[in-house]
């Protein structure tokens, strides 16, 4: 396809805001259902549009590696239950920032695992990154609240599942590395609801929650948390294959202004001084870090 800047920009601006109404779906529904039961409904949505996608348009892969492909699903949604738990604990905004940490964690396994080389602005944008997380984390020097640590670690399982993609692409459809992805992330939450109805402690209520039938209001917040999970990765995909990835990553950081605002629609308290310079550090790493990419 023809490098088109503008529409890719404008792709992925559509994009980070899908995302960030699917994350305030996600929060509106926390109030009634967990967040487990949240990342199930999300998955099983993308789930059936995928098998539809295959059934009109079967799978060419060369395959080979299915051990790597369930290493890529079980990262994804260990990093996805992480983050709907986030969503559901802290701002909205607070949540998303913590996601985009998977970029500076990407880059750093990539180094580590795919030698991919990162460089000085590379390594600057990492270190950057690591700053900015101490700024939003508060971290004095002795403990970190439970929401940074699965804030941190919702960024490393991001980051080691966009990792394996590099290497699975080679061997498998992208149709098919998503689908391992949603496969697992929808199995997943009913053996752990399942688990939860015997043995469910405060301190794994991130991972092990029970079942909860949703209610008529709580059936059209999850449609529209499909909906716009659906349309964010349909522009995002668009805008990627638009213009340089450096380009449009950073775009993508548009996504924690968005939820900013729609946090604070939600009852979110406007980010303190020490989040915002946190928020805006990790912006600037994440556009260091992209400018390999280009």
């Amino acid at each position: 396809m023809k490098e088109d800047v503008s529409l890719g920009i404008k792709y992925m601006l559509f994009a980070s805001l899908m995302f960030a109404f699917m994350g305030a779906s996600a929060k509106e529904l926390s109030d009634s259902v967990s967040s487990v039961e949240v990342v199930f409904f999300r998955n099983l949505f993308g789930v059936a549009i995928i098998l539809f996608s295959v059934y009109r348009k079967p799978l060419v892969q060369e395959g080979g590696k299915p051990l790597l492909l369930i290493f890529r699903g079980m990262a994804g949604f260990i990093a996805l239950l992480m983050f709907f738990y986030n969503i559901a604990e802290i701002s909205l905004a607070e949540a998303m920032t913590f996601s985009k940490t998977s970029t500076i964690f990407t880059a750093v396994f990539a180094y580590i695992f795919v030698k991919e080389k990162l460089g000085f602005k590379g390594w600057l944008g990492v270190f950057i990154g690591f700053i900015g997380i101490l700024f939003i984390t508060k971290f004095d020097g002795s403990t970190l609240e439970k929401t940074d640590w699965l804030g941190i670690l919702s960024g490393v399982g991001a980051a080691l599942a966009y990792t394996s993609i590099r290497e699975l692409r080679k061997y498998y459809d992208s149709r098919a590395i998503v689908l391992s992805f949603m496969g697992i992330g929808t199995i997943g939450p009913l053996l752990l609801m399942l688990v939860a109805e015997f043995y469910s402690p405060s301190t794994l209520d991130f991972m092990l929650e029970t079942f909860v039938m949703p209610s008529g209001k709580d059936w059209f917040f999850i449609i529209l948390l499909g909906v716009f999970a659906t349309y964010a990765q349909i522009y995002m995909t668009k805008a990627y294959s638009c213009a340089k990835a450096g380009i449009i990553g950073t775009i993508s950081y548009a996504n924690i202004a968005f939820s900013i605002i729609l946090g604070m629609f939600l009852g979110d308290a406007f980010p303190d001084i020490w989040i915002i310079l946190g928020i805006l550090l990790i912006v600037i790493s994440g556009f260091l870090v992209s400018l390999k990419k280009d």
